[in-house]
């Protein structure tokens, strides 16, 4: 299953004590495949540090890069499917790019896209992404 994570899921899964730490669990024991660009690996760092500090920032996107379940694509095509929040669309570029089968966000412009004849990504939240593995 390729899965692109949107920041907030990341920022609330990297702490250890975090009751949404599972999401990283899966990530490490490769119970999914994650997907990211240059622009969601500085965000995730931006936002981390913003949030927590350098180190733990450095640590969560190395360990992304080092697992052998992610896929870091190259967007060549920006879709602009997300109107009211541009800054969103590097997550459905993304998506199309590497054909995720999920985008996990609680963000309501990712939340109101829906699977098409061409977009396929369906997006869940952090929740709805809990209950596809049983948990």
């Amino acid at each position: 299953m390729r899965v692109v994570l949107d920041t907030n899921a990341v920022l609330v899964s990297v702490s250890e004590r975090s009751p949404f730490h599972w999401i990283m669990l899966l990530l490490e024991n490769g119970k999914f495949t994650i997907c990211v660009t240059t622009d969601i690996l500085d965000e995730y760092a931006e936002v981390i540090e913003e949030h927590m500090d350098s180190i733990t920032a450095d640590i969560a996107v190395s360990t992304i890069l080092q697992l052998p379940n992610h896929i870091k694509v190259e967007k060549y095509f920006f879709w602009q499917l997300v109107e009211k929040d541009p800054d969103d669309n590097k997550f459905v570029d993304c998506a199309i790019a590497c054909n995720a089968d999920y985008i996990v966000s609680e963000d309501r412009h990712l939340r109101a896209l829906k699977p098409n004849e061409f977009y396929k990504t369906k997006t869940v939240t952090v929740a709805e992404f809990k209950e596809l593995f049983n948990i």
